[in-house]
């Protein structure tokens, strides 16, 4: 599923090896990680983000999780989990033993259920409910025995439960029917948030009474986030931080140097994609397909690959990444070079008013989301067939606006829930979907639906072939690329090669002192 290319180099120049070795004093200091990545809420009902999610792994357990690498879920805050029948409609867990809250209070089915149920009670715009679209009702049968009934067969619902909207909280601390506030979290996961201030710092200490898949506790960590990649890489730079991931300037990223005796260096396969969404919504000027496939036509993404983002990202021409089941070259197929020729014929035969007008949002400090969206007005205006009004936003206000339908297109970045094509269906083109395009079209949602029957996950290939074929040719999203994963340390930090791996598990736990 991942090809790992790590990069690890230690260079010892004029003194003893006794001198590597720090100090226990050393071992037990935090480890201070560096991140662009904005974190939208400390509950896990109200965030359906990579910053958040990234930190929902770490202060909360779902009954299951990833292990690095790994393509099936395993148990975490359970013993056990199965499906009983083979309809794939019930799916029932036992926890495990010895699971408890900072207050002390045992973990039960209870507090399972009361925490899949608030999060599709609540379902906020921003927050995760649509990936429980299957879920029909929860049962604690006992205090350790808990029940999912499902109004279909759903084969991915267990790694559904293994993302941050299964985080299981203390129904004694989170609201029913709304989301917590303040600047706490009570969960069971690895860590413990001891400080945090919104869009700076959270600081993690070691939970010593952490019963689950992590075996050891993991070093004490300080997450701080910045506001856009050059804040990140001024603070790398400096010596401000340890370990700095998600995300450097493309052309520091192309400019690392792994034979640098000052730093290591990870570069993997990743599974993190970026797409144009395209409003369909009535009232929007990209309502008419046509209109859409005309800035098919006019997207050049090897441009974008090359000079914006300086051969760090590949050039994606699918809904679906390399990589996983389903993988297909639709829009290539379909728009195979840039045609301003092409784009016109399209519009003129909609009837539109030339040139088109449209607001193009992106968030501000997601990388370089600025050089991005200013690379694409300038192709989508080429010919002057579109007059693109481009605007950033910050980043919980660009989720509020998206989610309102408010723009007529935004770019976005898109972190796999679980390795599973799943993860880019029904939350990206299904209807209802997470980024509110407001596409819908009955054969799609019958391929996913369809291809949620399969255990054997080998077999959903062509239900999502046929998936991109609609999509190539309905243009609710324009595939824009595929990431490459770099976590950068100190030459003192190990552990970085298994801190991100696609399957949207964040192992700070993994960092140690070496």
């Amino acid at each position: 599923m991942r090809i790992l290319v790590t990069l690890l180099v230690l260079a010892v120049v004029g003194v003893g090896g006794w001198q590597l070795l720090p100090s226990q004093g050393d071992k037990n200091k935090s480890i201070t990680v560096g991140t662009t990545d904005a974190v939208t809420s400390l509950d896990p009902a109200g965030a359906y983000d990579a910053g958040s999610s990234a930190l929902f792994s770490n202060l909360f357990q779902s009954l299951l999780t990833f292990e690095p690498g790994g393509v099936q879920p395993v148990p975490d805050a359970a013993q056990s989990c199965a499906f009983k029948g083979s309809d794939l409609k019930t799916y029932r867990c036992t926890l495990r033993d010895g699971v408890a809250f900072p207050s002390g209070r045992a973990m039960t089915a209870e507090d399972v259920k009361y925490s899949f149920d608030r999060v599709k009670k609540i379902n906020s715009d921003v927050g995760p409910a649509s990936l429980f679209s299957t879920l029909d009702s929860v049962s604690a049968d006992s205090d350790t025995t808990v029940t999912f009934h499902l109004a279909s067969p759903d084969a991915t619902f267990p790694f559904k439960v293994a993302t941050g909207a299964g985080a299981i909280v203390d129904k004694d601390k989170y609201p029913a029917d709304s989301l917590r506030t303040g600047s706490g979290a009570d969960g069971t996961g690895p860590y413990r948030l001891t400080a945090y201030t919104k869009d700076q710092r959270a600081v993690l200490a070691p939970n010593t009474d952490y019963k689950g898949n992590q075996k050891g506790p993991g070093k004490p960590i300080e997450l701080r986030y910045y506001a856009d990649s050059q804040a990140l890489d001024k603070a790398w730079q400096g010596k401000q931080i340890d370990v700095a991931t998600r995300t450097l300037p493309p052309n520091i990223l192309s400019g690392l140097n792994p034979s640098d005796p000052n730093h290591r260096v990870t570069e993997s396969d990743s599974s993190e994609t970026r797409n144009l969404y395209l409003n369909t919504h009535a009232n929007s000027p990209l309502h008419d397909a046509r209109v859409r496939q005309a800035m098919a036509w006019l997207v050049n993404r090897e441009e974008l690959a090359a000079t914006v983002y300086e051969g760090t990202v590949d050039p994606l021409y699918s809904l679906i990444p390399t990589g996983l089941t389903g993988h297909t070259t639709s829009f290539f197929d379909t728009y195979p070079r840039q045609s301003t020729e092409k784009a016109r014929e399209l519009l003129t035969e909609a009837g539109v008013t030339l040139p088109v007008r449209f607001t193009f949002g992106y968030g501000k400090g997601r990388g370089a989301g600025a050089e991005e969206s200013a690379a694409l007005k300038k192709q989508l205006e080429a010919g002057g067939l579109f007059k693109v009004d481009v605007k950033g936003y910050e980043w919980t206000d660009f989720q509020k606006r998206w989610a309102a339908g408010t723009m007529d297109a935004w770019a976005v970045g898109w972190v796999a829930d679980y390795p599973d094509p799943d993860t880019f269906g029904s939350p990206l083109v299904g209807t209802g979907s997470t980024m509110n395009t407001g596409y819908t079209d009955k054969a799609v949602d019958a391929l996913i639906q369809d291809s949620r029957q399969y255990a054997d996950r080998s077999r959903v290939a062509q239900d999502f072939r046929d998936i991109q074929a609609h999509i190539a040719t309905d243009v609710p999203l324009i595939p824009l690329w595929q990431r490459k994963e770099y976590v950068v340390s100190s030459e003192d930090v190990g552990g970085g090669q298994y801190l991100s791996d696609g399957t949207g598990v964040f192992r700070l736990w993994q960092l140690d002192w070496i």
